[in-house]
């Protein structure tokens, strides 16, 4: 049995569930795991993740998505289809914190996060003994406001056709339009606050001098609009009258930490549905 996800969305009406459920039965398939949700049952839309092994000896994964692309069109759904025996590859790219790189990589290593990490990109050398301890090919590229469209074009000459996906863990410099349009693929990125409150420059002193109680760590997907694309995970913790600057940064790099490692198992897992500027993002 190969382990198979199909991610929907369509307009909601009557009888989906049942039409999917009828569907995969009538070819072989068994459902492990299935979860749905509706913005509203009268006009709404509608969102699926359905988890099930597929036998590829009675029928093949090429069969299967092109009988199912017939009731998907009757559906009017859009779709995507995943299976357990692809692994995925993330690029990452980072400045001089290596927290989240760490993180990263020990998860890797350690089995936690099901992904190759075939590069990781610097516009920093700090991390290059880290990053060539574990094995990974660490590519060192300038990158200044002069010189950002020959460091954006050597970046995408190394991850294009050696990346699935790219991460931006604490990558401190803003990627262009024609970068993320060129890549073609999904960048994730973890801003150091609460989205979308302080958003720019120095989150943690913006948050200090406004005295919060509550600070934030978010992990989202790369868009054109900086620090405004789609959210996949936020991560809180509080603030006392006595914490400093160094405190709320302290705080803040475990918040960043998690919540980018929580968002990546959720892409890992396909969890994950974009619905214009927002996701929904299954358990």
């Amino acid at each position: 049995m190969t382990h198979t996800v199909l991610l929907i969305q369509c307009p909601d009406k009557k009888g989906i569930v049942a039409r999917v459920s009828d569907f995969v039965f009538r070819h072989d398939a068994n459902i492990i795991n299935s979860d749905q949700h509706s913005t509203d049952p009268e006009g709404g839309r509608f969102f699926m993740r359905l988890e099930f092994g597929l036998d590829e000896a009675k029928v093949p994964r090429a069969k299967f998505e092109k009988d199912w692309a017939g009731i998907a069109k009757e559906l009017g759904a859009t779709w995507s289809i995943h299976y357990g025996t692809e692994r995925m590859r993330m690029g990452i790219l980072v400045s001089k914190q290596d927290h989240c790189l760490f993180d990263l990589l020990h998860r890797q290593r350690s089995g936690e996060l099901n992904v190759d990490i075939p590069i990781v990109i610097s516009n920093h050398k700090e991390c290059r003994e880290l990053v060539e301890r574990y094995g990974i090919p660490f590519h060192y590229v300038p990158f200044t406001a002069t010189t950002q469209s020959e460091a954006e074009g050597a970046m995408l000459e190394l991850l294009r056709g050696t990346t699935d996906f790219a991460v931006l863990a604490r990558y401190m410099r803003v990627v262009s339009d024609s970068f993320l349009t060129e890549y073609g693929r999904d960048v994730i990125n973890i801003h150091h606050s609460f989205l979308p409150s302080f958003k720019g420059a120095d989150p943690y002193r913006q948050a200090h001098e406004r005295g919060v109680k509550i600070i934030g760590a978010t992990a989202h997907f790369v868009t054109r609009d900086l620090d405004e694309g789609p959210i996949i995970e936020q991560m809180v913790d509080r603030i006392y009258y006595k914490d400093t600057v160094d405190d709320l940064r302290r705080k803040g790099r475990n918040l960043e930490k998690l919540a980018l490692a929580n968002a990546i198992q959720a892409y890992l897992e396909h969890r994950i549905i974009l619905d214009a500027n927002r996701t929904i993002v299954f358990q």
